[in-house]
């Protein structure tokens, strides 16, 4: 039994003069630990089916299995990351990190004692009673992991959520979220137009072709780039071949080659 399983995806955005197929055919698997990505040209669906996943939107057809069974957002399963933080900027650090558990009736000394625990761990030790604004790019994303960890969701999300920030902060990041979810053995999905990103924290990638966005090759990231840090892996040897044939994939992809 795969821990998330994608059958036969087909989604269709209809408005009153056309109709457009955003993703078809789209089958995957993902087994529990594993960190995969989504790759490919703008516009060829990989936010939807993003969407898809976590039940924010509904396919036109297909299904979703999370453990063999359909599930939705409203059972706390999901966790997702995206590009910008969305912190409330009038809540403290505290009062953000502490929302899922509010939210979810899941607040009591002990999750609380854990969440600050996890924010110290994430290097945010003292910024518990500030404001968002007072802290920088990459700190404010650094608290969004921890909102969306404290949760314990069984599935994480991430929607470009280093694009927004600066390249040696995004770098610090990815070493610190790849570490993050091993250390809780969680599962993931990143969404990202970074090839470099996608081999230094993947286990495997799915490149999407334009749309309609349907699976056009998938890459497995061999086990010595798997085993190292996302910083490490990128200076590794054979991290410049996988980029090279991806990127020619892709490059083919978005000129119409392929």
């Amino acid at each position: 039994m795969s821990f998330l399983k994608l059958q036969d995806i087909h989604h269709i955005y209809f408005t009153k003069a056309s109709a457009t197929t955003a993703l078809s055919d789209i089958s995957l698997q993902v087994e529990e630990g594993e960190f995969v990505s989504f790759l490919g040209p703008s516009g060829c669906g990989k936010t939807t089916l993003l969407s898809i996943i976590s039940s924010l939107l509904k396919p036109t057809e297909g299904s979703v299995l999370l453990e063999d069974k359909t599930f939705s957002t409203s059972n706390h399963m999901i966790g997702y990351m995206l590009q910008q933080d969305y912190l409330f900027p009038w809540k403290t650090i505290e009062e953000n990190i502490l929302i899922g558990l509010k939210l979810s009736k899941k607040l009591n000394d002990q999750t609380k004692s854990t969440a600050l625990l996890l924010l110290n761990q994430m290097g945010l030790n003292g910024v518990e009673k500030q404001l968002p604004k007072q802290l920088s790019g990459g700190m404010r994303q650094r608290v969004a992991l921890v909102r969306t960890l404290v949760t314990d969701p069984k599935l994480l999300l991430l929607d470009e959520p280093f694009s927004a920030l600066d390249y040696q902060t995004k770098l610090k990041l990815e070493d610190l979220v790849a570490q993050t979810l091993k250390e809780f053995g969680k599962t993931a999905i990143l969404v990202t137009h970074d090839i470099g990103e996608a081999i230094a924290m993947s286990d495997r990638i799915y490149l999407f072709s334009s749309r309609p966005g349907r699976i056009h090759q998938i890459f497995h990231i061999p086990e010595e780039l798997r085993k190292l840090s996302p910083f490490e892996a990128r200076n590794h040897e054979a991290f410049s071949n996988i980029f090279q044939t991806i990127w020619k994939e892709l490059d083919s992809i978005e000129s119409g080659t392929k």
